[in-house]
């Protein structure tokens, strides 16, 4: 594959045909890891199953890291318009953002080979796939603090969301090897959202 191919989404707009064709590649990696895990996802059976040259598919996303991580970065993106529509009913910030990341956490337990595939993805990833990690790492980051309300956060408040992510994302691996019942990943993620409640400028007064 050529070197210059090093990010899955190119640096200048897509046309309207470029981009059909991206969502056609996304969707058939979704599809093909629901049904088999990471294994399943072949490059040259997403080329087909998205009716696109190999060659196209390896300009869009350089490896099947790429592709799975960008995969995942599209399903949260999903996930955010559905929160958006129906956000979560909460009291507190800390309240809201554990009913997100529950609810995040159940449609990945509805599809767990999808889910696999994408965490064994970005487990995987080296510097290569930087840009990709961050995506999904800054789309987490928005969901989080849509839950919050927060629209201007402070470094403080953005520490907490980070360490919010990781014990997310560690749940969700402990969950998919087996070393995590459900309740379990539901209180850790219950526990960390509370830090969110120590940022609060009342909370530091």
């Amino acid at each position: 594959m050529p070197a210059e191919a090093s990010a899955s989404r190119p640096a200048s707009p897509l046309t309207e045909r470029q981009e059909a064709r991206r969502r056609r590649i996304l969707q058939a990696s979704a599809q093909l890891a629901g049904r088999g895990g990471f294994d399943a996802v072949q490059m040259r059976e997403v080329a087909e199953s998205s009716q696109v040259a190999l060659g196209t598919l390896y300009r869009y996303f350089p490896s099947k890291v790429h592709l799975l991580v960008a995969t995942m970065q599209d399903q949260l993106e999903q996930m955010h318009g559905t929160l958006r529509r129906k956000p979560p009913a909460g009291d507190t910030a800390a309240e809201r953002v554990a009913e997100t990341l529950m609810r995040a956490f159940r449609a990945l337990q509805r599809e767990p080979h999808l889910a696999d595939a994408m965490v064994r993805a970005l487990t995987f990833a080296d510097r290569g796939v930087s840009p990709e990690v961050d995506r999904v790492s800054r789309q987490t980051t928005a969901i989080i603090l849509d839950a919050m309300g927060l629209a201007d956060p402070t470094a403080e408040q953005l520490s907490a969301v980070r360490v919010i992510e990781h014990t997310w994302h560690s749940a969700l691996i402990t969950w998919l090897s087996g070393r995590a019942s459900i309740a379990q990943v539901k209180t850790d993620i219950e526990t960390v959202c509370r830090l969110i409640d120590l940022t609060e400028p009342a909370r530091r007064a």
